[in-house]
């Protein structure tokens, strides 16, 4: 594609004759264009600009056929100048950019691409749909109603359908109801609505952290005592219930094994988790909220394991709390590992559940 593009670029169109001299650049690449799209592989003419792609396409139109001597020659020409190429660079600041993600920080990204006036690459509904939940809400509360419908019938019908139920009904409703007006928007206005909503993500200054404060405040709370746990939370209530209540929603302990995993997936646990700290879990565990966890565990594995696991409880003995709290957590990453990995998936609490 490199260097179809420099063959593109260069020269202007001229008819064609046998002689392969008399070829301007552009016309040559149009041969090779032809040429690939009969032998029916596929040539990704997107990645050229708009305005090449419309002159090949013009040229292709205006061509009517060449000689067979003719076209051996331009594709021999051809094959001995990519077989000369040693190394090819991007050959713009879009293009080293696009290179380099992930390889540089993306504080030096963003510095650089605003400098050079240079767009995020890719197709920027892409971008958008991978946008979490929160982000696409504000844009929904942000943007025009119009907007918004469009937005929404650019997404994953399952992600649409999750935005649309996490707005207020008013709003939701106004845009289901835009979204029967949007049969006469046109293409150019659907790229332009996505360019402008990636521009203002570009303009965003990046972020330290990744995760959300409460998903981070969370996961320290997971591993932490119950004791200490339960008094932050009492705490972050008079300060900020909000707050206190999406950290509950993010905090992941063994006592909420039975409610927020799959029994199918049980089994996985066992793989990971050695039997010596599940014979602990169950000889320690004294709340009933953790006796509850241990049952569900148990019935979900097969009987014979069940069996094992309790007698190598039974010869354990008496287990120190701290010790009992220590196996429970190595459960916990265990199953977090497995959920982060997308190997099991954890049911997300509701707003009404304790």
């Amino acid at each position: 594609m490199t260097q179809l593009t420099s063959l593109a670029h260069a020269g202007a169109s001229a008819p064609v004759t046998s002689s392969v001299a008399r070829l301007s650049r552009r016309a040559k690449a149009a041969i090779i264009v032809q040429f690939i799209l009969k032998e029916g592989a596929n040539v990704p003419l997107t990645a050229l600009p708009e305005d090449l792609q419309i002159q090949l396409t013009q040229l292709l139109g205006e061509m009517r056929y060449i000689d067979r001597q003719t076209m051996h020659s331009v594709i021999s020409e051809f094959s001995e100048e990519l077989e000369s190429i040693g190394l090819s660079f991007p050959g713009d600041m879009a293009g080293a950019l696009s290179a380099l993600d992930g390889k540089i920080s993306a504080q030096t990204a963003a510095r650089l691409r605003k400098e050079a006036g240079v767009r995020q690459g890719g197709d920027p509904w892409t971008r958008l749909a991978e946008l979490p939940l929160a982000r696409l809400q504000t844009f929904v509360t942000t943007e025009s109603t119009q907007v918004s419908a469009v937005m929404v019938s650019k997404l994953e019908v399952s992600k649409a359908a999750e935005l649309l139920c996490a707005l207020p009904g008013d709003i939701a409703r106004r845009i289901t109801y835009a979204m029967s007006m949007t049969d006469a928007v046109t293409p150019d206005a659907v790229e332009r609505i996505g360019l402008s909503l990636a521009a203002q993500l570009e303009s965003e200054p990046p972020k330290a952290f990744h995760a959300q404060p409460s998903e981070r405040v969370g996961a320290i709370l997971n591993f932490s005592r119950a004791a200490t746990r339960d008094d932050l939370l009492i705490a972050l209530d008079e300060e900020d219930k909000g707050f206190a209540e999406q950290v509950r929603k993010s905090i992941f302990t063994f006592a909420h094994i039975p409610d927020r995993m799959s029994a199918v997936d049980v089994p996985k646990i066992t793989r990971d988790v050695d039997q010596e700290t599940l014979a602990k879990v169950i000889a320690g565990a004294v709340a009933d909220v953790d006796r509850r966890s241990i049952d569900f565990l148990l019935s979900n594995i097969s009987k014979r394991m069940s069996d094992a696991l309790r007698e190598a409880s039974e010869d354990m003995g008496a287990v120190k709390p701290k010790d009992t709290e220590a196996a429970m957590n190595a459960v916990v990453r265990v199953i977090q590992a497995l959920a982060d990995s997308g190997e099991i998936t954890l049911t997300v609490p509701s707003a009404n559940d304790d």
